[in-house]
């Protein structure tokens, strides 16, 4: 048997976990869970918010997971600096509360998934392989949660955060992505040709985007045109 063969049923490549709370014994727990995952691998762990931030500064890890009630510093306290410290590191709430108020907070801090400890069994190695694949995480009440504030946020006539573009912007947005030349563009809209220009470098700009075959695939993705 050659070395190939050895390896062959190992992950190419596991993800580096740090993991944070205050309780020796949770820890504990939550590691075994982790660890007998081929893919998952906790290579550092915190005691608290401020240990956890330094953990993150001296070791090669991919995910954070972070309870929420810590000393010195918060889980939440801790995400938003690593957040700003390291924009590639996910991050997961760890947590016994379930409450509304810390859901929202954790994603304002950077947080990709929220995972109450009573059920960390059952959906903590989900969540942290959705959140290397940039996807959410979230408990079904959670969900419910944020349905409830965003339909909250309508009836009281608030503007939806994430409205990034203008109305005047998603029209050009969806004119680009069909296709149609900046002539064409303002000749359509009765607008300049050099305002269509401007609104495609806001467009570009706004969205993080580099050319006019992203701004399509971001109009795709956004229901404005089909694929």
């Amino acid at each position: 048997m050659n070395d190939q063969d050895i390896h062959a049923d190992r992950p190419a490549e596991r993800i580096r976990i740090l993991l944070a709370d205050d309780h020796a014994l949770v820890r504990r727990g939550v590691r075994l869970i982790l660890d007998r995952e081929p893919d998952l691998e906790v290579v550092a762990e915190a005691g608290d918010g401020a240990e956890a931030i330094v953990m993150a500064r001296t070791h090669d890890v991919d995910l954070a997971v972070l309870d929420i009630a810590m000393p010195r510093l918060t889980g939440l306290q801790a995400a938003r600096e690593l957040t700003a410290q390291r924009p590639g590191l996910r991050i997961l709430m760890l947590t016994m509360h379930d409450n509304e108020q810390y859901l929202f907070q954790a994603l304002k801090a950077g947080a990709g998934g929220y995972v109450l400890k009573s059920v960390a069994d059952r959906d903590l190695v989900a969540a942290c392989r959705a959140a290397m694949r940039d996807e959410p995480f979230l408990y079904p009440g959670a969900v419910t949660a944020l349905i409830r504030n965003y339909l909250d946020r309508v009836r009281h006539g608030e503007e939806a955060p994430e409205q990034l573009l203008t109305p005047r912007e998603e029209e050009v947005l969806k004119l680009v992505a069909e296709g149609h030349s900046s002539k064409e563009i303002a000749e359509l809209l009765f607008i300049s040709v050099k305002t269509v220009q401007r609104h495609r470098e806001n467009l570009l700009h706004k969205l993080g985007l580099r050319d006019r075959l992203e701004l399509t695939r971001y109009a795709i993705r956004a229901g404005l045109v089909e694929p």
